[in-house]
């Protein structure tokens, strides 16, 4: 048990310290959206790119890792779109409340959790996790402009949709880092230097980003939420366990690792998909707060269970 409560201290100590400063008033209204900024744009780019020029295709290349988590997340993405547009008939609503269900908080959360609960090994899952979850992003997308701009002809929904994951720094970067270590060129000593102290500044930030973003109130259906909540913490981590233990037989580490990632609670990228094309946020805002909490207590559970076996 102690070994639980080392590994998920740290990270929700942080969320914890974040929620705190914005309660109390030690950062301003506005601390969330630029901290955020900070890390999207900086920080957890660089962190990318950085353990993506380091590792190279042969580490991040495990199609059965890959497998595993993307159907994990595919899944529950379709269920819930399914049962939104056919409660609601709005395929852009719909859109979102898959992607919250599916969206694991791989970048902010995942990174931290699985360096501290399976080592320094624990980050080529992690990283890899990012990738798929931003086809799922780019999913949504596509999905969300067929709703939105279903006046406009396909080839233009197409560059829509393509215009906003090719301006992402959170897909650029580590697509970069790859690049750069098969081209074989050594970064520059003080630019390396600069990428590594942004790097360094990723974790903390992202999780006190996400106690800041916490606080935000909504007023948001609670059935709704509740239902998205439980999708997303039990649903997504049984079929990723199914398909990467008794179904592939992975070694233990990709199997922890992507039960794991894909328990991870919703990040906040749907949220601000949702602020991007001006849709409402409650219920994405509701989940990611629902699925945060409750998550303390899944991920709690199954690594308590697996420090056992």
């Amino acid at each position: 048990m102690l070994y639980v409560f080392n590994v998920v201290l740290p990270v929700f100590a942080l969320i914890l310290i974040g929620y705190l400063c914005g309660r109390t008033g030690k950062l301003g209204v506005n601390a969330s959206t630029e901290l955020n900024r900070f890390v999207v744009w900086l920080a957890l780019p660089a962190q990318l790119f950085n353990f993506a020029s380091n590792s190279g295709w042969q580490t991040l290349w495990q199609p059965g890792f890959i497998t595993a988590f993307f159907l994990s997340c595919l899944i529950v993405f379709a269920l819930v779109l399914l049962v939104s547009w056919l409660r609601h008939r709005d395929l852009a609503a719909a859109s979102f409340d898959g992607l919250s269900a599916s969206y694991s908080n791989t970048g902010y959360m995942g990174i931290p959790l699985c360096a501290l609960a399976l080592g320094q090994d624990g980050l080529a899952p992690a990283i890899i996790s990012t990738f798929v979850v931003f086809v799922m992003f780019a999913l949504a997308t596509v999905l969300i402009e067929i709703a939105i701009l279903s006046h406009k002809k396909p080839h233009e929904i197409f560059w829509s949709a393509t215009k906003s994951l090719c301006t992402n720094p959170l897909l650029i970067a580590p697509v970069a880092g790859l690049l750069w270590s098969a081209s074989g060129l050594v970064l520059y000593d003080p630019v390396a230097q600069v990428i590594a102290f942004l790097a360094a500044a990723a974790t903390p930030c992202a999780l006190v980003s996400i106690g800041l973003f916490l606080m935000q109130k909504s007023q948001a259906s609670s059935s709704q939420t509740w239902s998205i909540t439980f999708a997303k913490l039990n649903i997504p981590p049984v079929i990723a366990w199914v398909i990467a233990g008794p179904v592939l037989d992975l070694p233990v580490l990709w199997v922890n690792a992507v039960v794991i990632l894909s328990a991870l609670p919703t990040g906040t990228g749907p949220f601000m998909l949702a602020q991007y094309y001006k849709a409402d946020g409650s219920v994405i805002s509701r989940v990611v707060l629902f699925t945060t909490v409750g998550s303390l207590l899944t991920l709690s559970l199954f690594l308590w269970w697996n420090s056992g076996v």
